[in-house]
């Protein structure tokens, strides 16, 4: 059954290449359903592989697979081959990403009713579901660059997707150029792998001996700036709080199921070349980001903006946990995070759809009622991202606490910006909750909200148990409950295991959960019991995301713009002079030598004879 795996991405494709050719005239909702019976065609495919993977020998390499499909680039002693690399950590991420790709699929159907592009939305949906199994399932860093370069290209397409308003077709244009500053590292990072190894596969790298430390190092920064343009790390996160403006699905998709994962997968990936060092700089700037990413969310008003904000947050959690070591918790919060991201950005859409594409929190409020199912799996989902036991986030965020605390140089310090980072998520996903679901009515008498559709209530019951339940594939209680941990860890170079003792592990979690309850509190108090004002915790430095965004387009709109053109014009005027210049000359000298060139026999015989003429006077001269 293993080597079923290529038809894990073809199935999308298959339904990409279909709805391409015939998805005009297939229409709503026939389109949908179409694209959506692919992608979950995709997951029970990835089911089938698991079971036959699970039936191999976890020893001695037993669950590592490759597949070669042909060569690709021979190029002298650079060989690339087109194939798939079905191993524990590629088949773990397909699970979700087709699982949960396949709900988004099915929201779709009731969500995009009505739309013009109907049929062309699931097109890039399906594309965008190929393109992120191509970069899990690649054998080698090209392979993984065509998925890589493949869900930035339709995180394009779908975030400009109603391009028609400027702010979206902008936003595309911001996700598109922020992705090349990362995908510049990935690219450098690949030539510098193969000048050093001499291969860009991925199990001959690891087998490789150890680079040198600098080149090591270098590799590993470089890697990471691929991972933050990809995964929005400070500071290049600019892109992904503006990809909400795509159709909510989208959010979705990119936030919780493909896009913002590749960075995380890659740097897992490729464990076996990370340094000290360069994990030391990723852990602090994924703390830094985590923490950056929450003090903005918590004074936003749009509802889709405080997740976005959110997710930049808790990637910033992620590569806390890659910079501590600890790759089975970051994939275990990529895991949980897909699941409760997924569900809140679900929830949000159903509420917008509901309150007819009105977006703003302070017009909502007491909507429980006229939305049971799509408040109570919100609620689900907001439990899960406070961090609140026994649902999915609390587990998965405290491995990374844990892993954060036992961090050899400047863990405490880099605990107590999580655990504040916690305290502030807890807080604005409670007042989220409050201002969209409770209290006082605030929208208009002419707005109706309403409850969605089937298509869309469904996905959002399936994630609310994920997101309740999720966090039993790796629970810290008993040993052999660590289910992920010891699916993972065979393909680790140096597999993370905790130190602490179970008193300070039982310790730092109820500072953890202690910490989420107070900031659950202060988002009662002042949002529902309103005795704390609330202007205070609203101030424009956070509501403007400290300016940063502001500041960037100051510098590329001044600085930045004459810099590019003074740049533009030495490149015409120094090296496409120089290059046309010789081709003038070049040009010149043949127009002066072009009336030798006559065609006459008798002049070429002249010639002859004056160039022998010429010949015996030198030789008669060379005599005397």
């Amino acid at each position: 059954m293993v080597e079923l795996v290529w038809l894990i991405p073809m199935l999308p494709l298959l339904g990409f290449l279909i709805l391409l050719i015939t998805g005009h005239l297939l229409g709503e909702p026939r389109a949908g359903w179409v694209a959506t019976a692919f992608a979950g065609a995709s997951f029970i495919a990835t089911l089938i592989v698991l079971v036959g993977l699970l039936g191999k020998d976890s020893h001695a390499g037993g669950r590592s697979y490759e597949f070669v499909l042909f060569e690709w680039l021979p190029a002298g002693s650079l060989k690339v081959e087109a194939g798939f690399l079905l191993d524990p950590l590629s088949i773990t991420m397909a699970l979700f990403v087709t699982g949960v790709g396949a709900l988004i699929h099915l929201y779709s159907i009731g969500y995009m009713h009505g739309d013009e592009k109907y049929s062309k939305f699931f097109l890039y949906l399906n594309l965008f579901l190929f393109s992120m199994l191509m970069l899990v399932f690649g054998n080698n860093l090209v392979v993984t660059f065509l998925g890589w370069e493949g869900v930035g290209a339709c995180s394009y397409f779908l975030i400009s997707f109603w391009h028609r308003r400027e702010s979206a077709a902008t936003a595309g244009k911001k996700a598109f150029v922020t992705n090349r500053v990362g995908d510049w590292g990935f690219m450098i990072a690949t030539f510098a792998i193969w000048s050093a190894l001499g291969t860009v596969t991925y199990t001959e790298i690891a087998n490789s001996p150890a680079m040198s430390a600098a080149t090591g190092t270098a590799v590993s920064l470089l890697l990471f700036v691929a991972a933050a343009g990809k995964s929005a790390q400070l500071p290049l996160y600019v892109w992904l709080p503006d990809a909400m403006e795509g159709p909510t699905p989208v959010s979705a998709m990119v936030h919780a199921a493909t896009m913002v994962t590749s960075g995380v997968y890659l740097l897992v990936r490729m464990n076996n070349v990370l340094t000290d060092d360069a994990l030391l700089v990723i852990a602090v700037i994924g703390a830094t980001t985590a923490l950056f990413a929450a003090l903005c969310a918590v004074a936003q008003h749009d509802i889709k903006r405080v997740l976005a904000y959110s997710t930049v947050s808790q990637l910033g959690y992620m590569f806390l946990a890659i910079g501590s070591g600890a790759y089975v918790a970051a994939i275990f919060h990529v895991i949980t995070h897909a699941f409760f991201k997924a569900l809140l950005f679900l929830g949000s859409g159903s509420v917008i759809h509901g309150m007819h594409d009105e977006q703003d929190m302070r017009k909502m409020g007491a909507l429980r009622i006229a939305m049971p199912i799509t408040g109570a799996t919100f609620i689900i989902g907001w439990l899960a991202i406070a961090g609140v036991p026994p649902f999915a986030g609390f587990w998965s965020k405290d491995e990374i606490l844990l892993a954060a605390w036992e961090q050899k140089n400047i863990g405490p310090l880099l605990w107590v910006v999580g655990l504040v980072t916690a305290l502030l998520t807890a807080y604005y996903m409670s007042r989220q909750v409050i201002l969209v679901f409770f209290g006082d009515q605030r929208w208009d008498d002419d707005v109706h909200p309403h409850e969605s559709s089937w298509t869309m209530t469904t996905p959002l019951c399936v994630l609310a148990v994920a997101a309740a339940a999720g966090g039993a594939i790796n629970l810290p209680l008993v040993k052999d409950w660590l289910v992920l941990e010891h699916f993972l860890e065979p393909i680790f170079h140096h597999p993370h295991h905790f130190s602490s003792g179970t008193a300070t592990k039982i310790a730092l979690a109820v500072i953890s959960v202690a910490a989420g309850l107070i900031g659950i509190s202060i988002a009662v108090l002042s949002w529902m019991k309103r005795r704390i004002p609330t202007d205070r915790l609203e101030p424009e430095f956070l509501e403007n995301a400290m300016y940063v965004d502001s500041s960037y387009a100051r510098v590329v709109g001044g600085p930045g713009t004459t810099g590019f053109q003074k740049t533009a014009d030495f490149d015409r005027r120094i090296v496409d002079g120089g290059v046309n210049g010789l081709a003038r000359a070049v040009m010149k000298l043949g127009q002066l030598i072009q009336p030798t060139q006559s065609g006459y026999m008798r002049n070429y015989a002249v010639g002859v004879a004056l160039g022998a003429l010429a010949i015996l006077v030198v030789l008669a001269w060379g005599l005397l």
